[in-house]
């Protein structure tokens, strides 16, 4: 055990993970690599938990964040701040809400409870739904509509919340029906399901499940629950925390795969746009975001500089076409790693698209999970000089690959060899 870990035990809740038997220290990354304290050079398939979102050390970011700290660095939302107004203008128009407001925060967790509080406010219903297996941060509001037991340390909650079939494809009563099926049978348990309730507030739902393991519906469920739910006056609420930005590859936001019927009435957002730095946020139609009767404000939230950096990582985002390379790169690594762990029989699927993808693993001849060969691979690949995350409901076994959006068919095609050989070598 090295001295900062134990400084780090001594001083940190039990509860605050650490990947590795030996934990990592990064020390500095450029592009889509980072070393540790040790020399170690490493391919980043896992971005800081998909927050380096074009690269590490961007020029463009870096310069921009220095440029900005040597004019000033806080001003809180009480003064008017220039790049958080050209950053909100920006998102207003790409979210496709029409007559957007948009609201800085610093997390994602943070944007999904103010998301919650403008929708049971709006709605007068401290009532939720949510989607089973779901993961959306770790506040006391934002707990208690997790439908991931690792994630919910308690069942006290301050709203009401009842969970919704659809989230995952490939398990539960209905994976083996098709498609359409499917969406017809998670349609249906959500009329049943508001029939025996009285006025939810909203659907909050990740249009693929992150820490449930890189897990999504088919495309086009959330425009059939749309239907349900504007009869019903349920806001909808799209957590885009993972999903934004165009890391899918096939749409700037997950919601797009369900856009039959128009965009969300909330939208959250976190994780890349800052590439690093502390940023998060709620869009919603002016109507939803200005109900609330009370002051509010931020003080961290759209600082000018953590504005600053996303403004110019959005540019360059945009410039540089990462989401059309997310689904170019993106498609070629989903395929490379089906070729490879086509023969693995602890590998029971690889899903994803674009630059999200995961690979479940189970006990060999078995459809259980396999949390500890997870933790092996995971090992495995650090030692052949590749980082990677994991998730996965309650089991963690799914393998969760989410590199920078810069990602080259060069590196690419070398962290699939590398995952091949720590497939086998944790065998």
């Amino acid at each position: 055990m090295t001295g900062l870990h134990e400084r780090h035990l001594a001083v940190s809740p039990d509860w605050l993970a650490l990947y590795y038997r030996h934990p990592l220290e990064l020390t500095h990354g450029e592009g889509r690599h980072v070393w540790d304290a040790d020399g170690n050079r490493y391919l980043d398939f896992f971005g800081g938990i998909l927050t380096t979102m074009t690269a590490h050390a961007l020029p463009e970011v870096t310069k921009a964040v220095a440029e900005q700290a040597g004019r000033i660095i806080h001003s809180s939302t009480l003064y008017l701040n220039r790049p958080m107004v050209e950053m909100a203008e920006r998102i207003a128009t790409l979210s496709g809400i029409p007559d957007a407001r948009v609201f800085f925060t610093t997390s994602g967790t943070e944007a999904n409870d103010t998301a919650l509080l403008l929708a049971t406010a709006y709605r007068r219903s401290n009532q939720i739904l949510a989607m089973r297996n779901s993961y959306h941060g770790r506040s006391f509001s934002t707990v208690s509509i997790t439908g991931n037991q690792a994630w919910s340390p308690t069942s006290l909650s301050p709203l009401q919340t009842l969970y919704v079939h659809g989230g995952v494809r490939s398990r539960g009563p209905y994976a083996e029906l098709s498609d359409e099926r499917f969406i017809q049978a998670c349609v249906a348990d959500l009329e049943d399901l508001l029939g025996h309730t009285r006025r939810p507030a909203a659907l909050i739902a990740e249009p693929v499940q992150g820490v449930g393991g890189f897990t999504s519906p088919p495309d086009g469920l959330f425009a059939a629950f749309r239907e349900v739910l504007d009869r019903h006056g349920v806001l909808w609420i799209s957590d885009e925390v993972q999903t934004g930005w165009g890391r899918t590859g096939d749409h700037f936001w997950g919601w797009q795969a369900h856009a039959e019927h128009g965009p969300p009435d909330i939208l959250t957002f976190a994780k890349g746009i800052g590439n690093g730095m502390s940023v998060g946020g709620v869009v919603a139609r002016a109507e939803v975001m200005n109900c609330l009767d009370a002051n509010s404000i931020s003080t961290f939230g759209g600082s000018p500089i953590t504005m600053a950096a996303s403004l110019a990582n959005l540019s360059y985002l945009l410039e540089h076409d990462l989401q059309g390379n997310a689904r170019r790169v993106g498609g070629l690594l989903i395929e490379r790693l089906r070729g490879v762990t086509a023969a693995s029989p602890a590998v029971r699927e690889v899903r994803g698209r674009g630059l999200m993808i995961g690979i479940e693993l189970v006990k060999p001849g078995t459809d259980e999970a396999d949390p500890e060969a997870a933790a092996a691979v995971l090992e495995a690949a650090r030692a052949g000089g590749l980082l990677l995350g994991k998730g996965g409901g309650h089991n963690t076994s799914v393998l969760r690959i989410a590199p920078p959006l810069t990602l080259t068919v060069a590196e690419a095609e070398e962290g699939a060899a590398i995952l091949a050989d720590a497939l086998h070598a944790a065998g």
